[in-house]
């Protein structure tokens, strides 16, 4: 029973934590920034079609009401993200060592 458990811990000093930790990093700034450039494609296509109604090249309002609370919802999930992840950072701060 003792020889398996320093077999494990072998194996365990052998994993590389660090290229882990650097590609679940990367991956997470990645989905955010996406996330981030969504909304404000979002933003800028509702700012669009709130022009061309003003100008009288699109007439269905329906369609700009929608895209617009579409873009609205976005926008406050993104709000809310972002106070989570602050809110986050700082309990993590709070923390005593």
């Amino acid at each position: 029973m003792v020889d398996k458990i320093g077999g494990i811990n072998h194996l365990k000093q052998n994993i590389s934590i660090p290229s882990v930790k650097k590609q679940n990093e990367s991956d997470f700034s990645k989905v955010l920034s996406d996330a981030l450039k969504s909304v404000n494609e979002q933003q800028k296509n509702v700012e669009k079609m709130a022009d061309d109604f003003a100008m009288g090249k699109v007439s269905n309002i329906h369609e700009l009401i929608v895209e617009a609370e579409k873009a609205s919802i976005s926008l406050r999930l993104t709000v809310e993200v972002r106070n989570k992840i602050v809110e986050a950072y700082r309990e993590i701060m709070r923390m005593q060592f």
